[in-house]
């Protein structure tokens, strides 16, 4: 019932589509509260869901001060980065670096965006369906499959609007699922909530940081920079969140969106840490309950089916197949609106004048055919496994998307340096995570900073030695200010 929801809402908003503004941007007229609710959800993947508890439950809190790095860089991308991509009145986040530096780098910026949404899309689908396979006995394939074909069906129908919409209706089930399983430990032990805190702290399962300086292991440092740069990899550089902003119908309205999605992290966050702390204290207390698990991603689901009232638990269950749909969707309608914008309309000379009807169907065209690749790259997972799932995230993270952070960081905070420049930057910093990850124990939490930074320093330092840079007013602060 839930997921069938799902698709009637697809067909509610494609009863108001008639342009490819209407499919892309939800006519700019989305409010900026529900923009905000879907920016923090874009990120509310099963990974979240399933993943952090996981760890708390098998370690500690020591991720948290990374989880709520959304909060921190909130401003940063409210006042630094947002003023670029409303001003210039863009579509999708490429156009920025034609505008900066050249159509060769929005060409290579879009293609490597499309590159880290395919590896996204495997991840956050196949996450869910190993987990859920493994408690419920429904086939893995199966799962993937279900979440796929529903997924393509209402983004065909709703686009940006039905994905917008569905992500705050999966964010308050995913929160609400969360809370319930939480109170449901504290109720299963005797002492409550004192018995729960009591059990965690003493197994060191609350600990908030470790007072190091290794950086092959989550020590405070390497939390820190992770928290910084891999929330800031997605807020300024990925289509997904960046077309939020754009949703909405002034920037006063975007800048509202980004804080109100980095205040609902905070909450978030202490939640699922907590959860995982509690799942540890209520297993404690009843280990016969949890001898059959064989890995820690299939916990929260395993609670769920043996430990929580049949109807709720279901509730819950439909809850975890739409978080990862909730990542898909907008992986989806991001990925087609890059197409369409920084390739077809741009590259294509009979495209102009648009023509919003063909463009319309191309566009949901292209959605089918990206779902259909992204559920097949979550099939491939499952007979070429991961040993850590999210430890591929943060490896996919670092080598796809970091560099392109490391473009518009660039681009923004400097003059001078062209196309040569950021290439450059990019493929330095490409390169860099592939010796990094194969000749060194460095933590993947460091990958998205080392990938931005070498990224920025290779493009700049480059830059003293090439011919500088003629961009378009406006494109960088210091353009921004003299025009």
């Amino acid at each position: 019932t839930y997921l069938l929801l799902l698709v009637l809402l697809g067909v509610h908003f494609a009863r108001g589509e008639r342009t490819t503004e209407d499919f892309f941007l939800g006519g700019r007229s989305v409010p900026w509260w529900a923009a905000g609710v879907s920016i923090f959800a874009t990120q509310l993947s099963a990974i979240t869901f399933m993943a952090i508890p996981a760890k708390s439950y098998a370690s500690d809190w020591t991720l948290l001060v990374q989880s709520l790095g959304i909060f921190v860089m909130a401003p940063v991308v409210a006042y630094l980065f947002l003023p670029f991509f409303r001003g210039l009145n863009l579509t999708t986040a490429y156009e920025y670096l034609e505008k900066r530096f050249s159509l060769g780098v929005r060409l290579f910026g879009s293609a490597q965006y499309l590159l880290f949404q395919f590896g996204r899309m495997a991840i956050v689908v196949y996450l869910p369906a190993i987990a859920l396979s493994a408690v419920t006995g429904l086939d893995v394939s199966a799962c993937i499959l279900c979440m796929g074909v529903l997924c393509i069906v209402y983004t065909v129908l709703g686009g940006i609007e039905a994905v917008i919409w569905s992500d705050v209706v999966q964010a308050v089930v995913l929160l609400g699922g969360a809370l319930l399983i939480f109170l449901t430990c504290a109720s299963g032990l005797e002492g409550g909530l004192v018995e729960l805190h009591g059990r965690a702290e003493a197994a060191g399962r609350l600990r908030l940081a470790d007072l190091d300086w290794d950086f092959t292991r989550a020590t405070l440092p390497v939390v820190i920079i992770g928290g910084i740069f891999i929330n800031l990899v997605p807020y300024a550089s990925d289509q997904s969140v960046v077309q939020r902003y754009l949703t909405t119908s002034d920037e006063a309205s975007a800048r509202k969106a980004i804080w109100l999605g980095g205040i609902i992290s905070i909450p978030a966050s202490l939640l699922f840490f907590g959860l995982g702390s509690a799942l540890y204290a209520f297993y404690e207390a009843n280990p016969d309950r949890i001898d059959p698990i064989a890995r820690t991603d299939q916990l929260v689901p395993w609670f769920l089916v043996n430990e929580v009232p049949a109807g709720l638990a279901g509730l819950v269950i439909a809850g975890i197949f739409a978080a990862a749909m909730s990542s898909l969707d907008s992986s989806m309608n991001s990925s087609a609106t890059a197409i369409i914008n920084d390739f077809y309309r741009r590259l294509r000379p009979d495209a102009s004048p648009v023509d919003d009807a063909r463009d319309l169907r191309l566009a949901r065209l292209l959605t089918v055919v990206i779902g259909s690749l992204g559920t097949l790259c979550a099939l491939a997972l499952v007979y070429f496994p991961a040993e850590s799932v999210f430890d591929l995230w943060l490896e996919t993270v670092g080598l796809f998307a970091s560099g392109l952070c490391g473009l518009f960081v660039l681009g923004i905070f400097t003059r001078r340096p062209g196309t040569a420049s950021a290439l450059l930057g990019v493929v330095t910093s490409v390169l860099l995570l592939l010796i990094v990850k194969s000749s060194t124990d460095l933590d993947p939490l460091l990958y998205a900073g080392l990938g931005t930074l070498s990224c920025f320093l290779a493009g700049w330092l480059s830059s003293l030695f090439l011919p500088a840079a003629r961009p378009d007013p406006g494109t960088s602060f210091a353009n921004r200010s003299r025009t």
